[in-house]
């Protein structure tokens, strides 16, 4: 099963409230997805102005057997919500300091799916206090592991 993640948010973003959206998307498009030619790592989500949530930014390459009606890879591509859960992201984007940023896009099934989350951007100190707690945890596996072979 192919999933695409976008890894910089756990290091760019405190991430909060998590949502489960669906993409309106061409034909090329699910196949290039398909074959993991996209890129989320850039992406974020905001609101247009008939209320629909738009994802802006997203990579998915040009499908290599597609013809002249092949997709646009940098296009904005329209999100399916619940109506709450489109009120919710429409009031954490209006709010300063937040956004709305893809971490994964897979398929459940037949369908493309993505998960989103309301984040906050970390600030630089914020960024290395996790940088250090990853290499302590590190460390401290490194030494359990040493440890258990030993004996």
């Amino acid at each position: 099963m192919m999933e695409i993640f976008n890894r910089k948010v756990a290091h760019h973003y405190l991430i909060g409230e998590t949502f489960v959206a669906g993409m309106v998307l061409q034909g090329t498009e699910v196949k290039s997805i398909r074959n993991g030619k996209a890129q989320i790592a850039d992406a974020f989500v905001t609101i247009d102005r008939s209320g629909n949530p738009i994802l802006i930014n997203a990579h998915i390459e040009s499908y290599a057997f597609g013809h002249i009606q092949n997709h646009l890879p940098d296009r904005s591509r329209r999100l399916l919500l619940h109506r709450n859960e489109i009120r919710k992201l429409r009031e954490a984007i209006e709010q300063k300091g937040q956004s709305v940023v893809p971490i994964k896009l897979y398929f459940d099934k037949s369908w493309a799916k993505l998960l989103l989350a309301i984040c906050q951007g970390k600030k630089l100190h914020d960024k290395r206090e996790s940088l250090r707690e990853k290499t302590v945890l590190r460390e401290a596996e490194r030494f359990l592991k040493g440890r258990s072979q030993s004996r």
